[in-house]
């Protein structure tokens, strides 16, 4: 064999090794791009749900605020003394278990023995018609949405067998999608308004 033909055939095997991917490499390169493309999927998907979330974290917001309100209205309006205003296991009117959002009854205070919970609450959104006015308006209850109020005596050092002052901690459990979620409010009130 010349010189000249063992040339060629090195040149014609360094060119068929170089011509392009193999079915192997470019399988490979495929599960690359599929794990990309799965992983950003998973990552807009998480977006979408915890912006889909705002709307109840707000609304947890809202009816933690209610709770107090209440709590102070109980004060206020002069239904119930300051040593009522307390929960149940202190011999108070606000129950200690976690409560289902609903109507407060005819005493219009949130989470005591009168609500009348075959009545949730509910949010309403607009219907196919833009607008809540129209009969399309969509009922969305919040069946998801439990409340407890804890209501705590904040002893004071130089006097501790009076007391004026107790903390409110409402704490709101709910469930958007897959995600359980909790919003915590705490306040105090006073004995005296």
């Amino acid at each position: 064999m010349s010189q000249n033909q063992i040339t060629c055939r090195r040149k014609s095997r360094s060119s068929r090794s170089a011509a392009g991917f193999t079915l192997i490499e470019a399988a490979i390169s495929m599960l690359v791009l599929a794990i990309g493309v799965m992983g950003l999927a998973a990552m807009m998907t998480n977006g979408i749900a915890y912006m889909g979330m705002s709307q109840m974290d707000y609304i947890a917001q809202q009816k933690a605020e209610e709770a107090v309100e209440s709590v102070f209205y109980a004060r206020d309006s002069q239904l119930y003394t300051w040593a009522q205003i307390q929960n149940v296991s202190n011999g108070g009117i606000f129950l200690n278990a976690p409560e289902v959002l609903c109507d407060p009854g005819p005493d219009g205070i949130i989470d005591t023995a009168d609500d009348n919970t075959s009545d949730l609450d509910a949010i309403y959104i607009p219907g196919p018609s833009g607008t809540l006015d129209g009969s399309d308006a969509i009922k969305q209850t919040l069946d998801t949405f439990t409340r407890t109020i804890a209501i705590t005596n904040v002893v004071e050092p130089a006097n501790p067998t009076e007391i004026v002052l107790r903390q409110i901690t409402v704490t709101i459990n709910y469930t958007v999608g897959r995600f359980k979620r909790q919003y915590v409010l705490t306040s105090y009130i006073c004995e005296f308004q």
